[in-house]
């Protein structure tokens, strides 16, 4: 049973995850600690959430069960030296900083701790997030399935082979940019033929959350469903022929493969 969560580090990604516990009720705030470097961002925390300050890192550790490291990943030494030797064998470690492999992280606390690497995107915070994990062998199956759980409750959770990692990252961690990026010329389009900006995104960010979803609940190929929208002679084909034209899949596949080149 899930009892305390701690986050060492409250960045972005610490936020929306927070958030997305929170405001899926999976867990009570109270049951929330949070450390970090400088005051404001905790006491932010706290106004919006209802979570716990941690004096310190060690405070988060001692109070908690399930502990993420979310922090940078050039922080993570320090982290871990800090914290390793208070570290018990209920203590479930989880990963969430790029590049942070679980073996290279077991070195540093020199001794055997159950680790998770966990790679979740921001739309976390809304309840539609998208996390893939891995577990080292000492996670037991029941622990497995609490984790998954605790990412699913603010999203899609999918368990794969740790070598896949930068991989699904790459796809599923970042990609969120690049939607917002297509909304965003999307709606650009849209305001040139003038419709007013705030439309424009409304109706760009619903017809993408639209086909992602078709996408979930149908199993159908993506292709095929976007067969289904180009009618003969008609005007999407036209735009489909389009963005051919232009490197549009192209362009996505070598934005995904740059980003895991940087991770490498």
């Amino acid at each position: 049973m899930m009892r305390k969560i701690g986050f060492i580090g409250s960045g972005n990604m610490a936020e929306a995850i927070i958030g997305g516990i929170v405001n899926s009720e999976y867990v009570r705030p109270e049951n929330i600690y949070a450390s970090n470097r400088t005051m404001p961002k905790l006491l932010d925390l706290k106004v919006t959430y209802g979570i716990n300050i941690a004096e310190d890192n060690q405070d988060v550790v001692r109070n908690c069960n399930v502990v993420f490291l979310s922090v940078t990943p050039d922080q993570y030494p320090t982290v871990i030296n800090e914290i390793k030797d208070i570290v018990s064998e209920d203590n479930i470690i989880v990963l969430i900083a790029a590049g942070q492999t679980i073996a290279q992280n077991e070195k540093q606390f020199n001794r055997s701790v159950k680790i998770v690497k966990a790679m979740p995107n921001t739309p976390v915070l809304v309840g539609e997030g998208l996390t893939t994990i891995s577990f080292n062998e000492l996670v037991t199956i029941e622990e497995q399935a609490l984790i998954k759980n605790l990412f699913e409750s603010f999203g899609r959770a999918e368990v794969i082979d740790e070598s896949l990692m930068d991989t699904a990252s790459a796809v599923g961690g970042s990609s969120p940019a690049f939607g917002y990026m297509f909304i965003e010329a999307l709606a650009d389009a849209a305001v040139r033929n003038g419709m007013p900006r705030e439309k424009a995104y409304r109706i760009a960010a619903q017809a993408l959350l639209g086909s992602a979803k078709m996408v979930l609940e149908t199993g159908e190929h993506p292709a095929k469903l976007k067969d289904d929208v180009c009618s003969p002679g008609g005007t999407t084909i036209e735009s489909v022929a389009s963005l051919e034209d232009s490197g549009f899949r192209a362009a996505v596949i070598n934005a995904v493969q740059e980003n895991i080149n940087k991770m490498k």
